[in-house]
């Protein structure tokens, strides 16, 4: 890519990201909470749905920015000399790596943000304060793997049906897709996605959650799923899928269109 190419995808994945992220962020409250091993209610219900938003503000233009300039650069190098019909193995690898990433940047800010949300009464700040003191910067990047198991899954289907969906949609009318069909293609793509891979993100949020010393707080996805699938079934295993595609639909929707925009 041109560094031209490269600042518009940082510029336009960063305000893409703020923009999807303070937007649907009480939708991503719900969610959380509705998966949070106390319950929907005791993890606060409907109070403090703003809960943890500064975390989400300040690590969501950089979170969305090193995705999006890491996708664009790998599809990049990727394009040079592969045919068409290897373009959806070329937007895996590219959202693979981009999410792996990005999750640097987003598992500590998602850390924080999930804990205050469960806990409404206390602030970012004491939240970010007592994780620091009781485990360090491990405790920052607590999920981190299962954020990685989660995400990559996620982008392995979002991205090649957002790109073939823009490209069918472009090859229907005879002219590339405006952005506001980008956003549609988008939040098709987003909201199937979200659904499939619900039981993983249920594993992330009770990872993150988990008090130090649990098992849960080891990080190991599989032995995550199987206290869940024991305990609760197949609808812990699924739960907050509703809030959680709702949220995904409507942010590949706004997400993938504002990036095209700004791009």
């Amino acid at each position: 890519m041109e560094p031209r190419e490269s600042w518009a995808a940082l510029a336009a994945g960063g305000v893409a990201g703020v923009c999807v992220d303070l937007i649907l962020f009480p939708l991503d409250t719900v969610k959380t909470r509705l998966q949070s091993p106390q319950g929907f209610r005791k993890a606060g219900g409907f109070r403090g749905i703003y809960a943890g938003v500064p975390s989400t503000a300040i690590g969501s233009f950089p979170n969305a920015a090193a995705f999006f300039i890491t996708y664009e650069n790998v599809k990049s190098v990727l394009h040079h000399g592969s045919t068409s019909y290897l373009a959806p193995a070329t937007h895996m690898v590219a959202a693979s790596l981009a999410e792996v990433v990005a999750c640097l940047i987003r598992v500590p800010s998602e850390v924080v943000k999930q804990r205050a949300q469960v806990s409404p009464s206390s602030s970012t700040l004491q939240i970010l304060s007592r994780t620091l003191y009781h485990e360090g910067i491990r405790g920052l990047y607590r999920g981190y793997k299962s954020t990685v198991l989660r995400e990559i899954p996620f982008s392995l289907v979002q991205f090649p049906l957002w790109e073939s969906l823009k490209d069918l949609w472009s090859w229907k009318q005879g002219h590339v897709v405006d952005s506001w069909q980008s956003a549609v293609c988008g939040a098709f793509a987003g909201g199937f996605a979200a659904a499939v891979t619900t039981p993983l993100d249920v594993a992330k949020t009770r990872i993150m959650l988990a008090k130090a010393g649990s098992s849960n707080a080891s990080g190991n996805v599989l032995a995550a799923l199987s206290s869940i699938w024991r305990t609760q079934g197949l609808s812990g295993l699924f739960a907050g899928v509703v809030p959680r595609m709702a949220g995904i639909s409507l942010g590949g929707f706004i997400f993938l269109g504002t990036y095209e925009k700004t791009r």
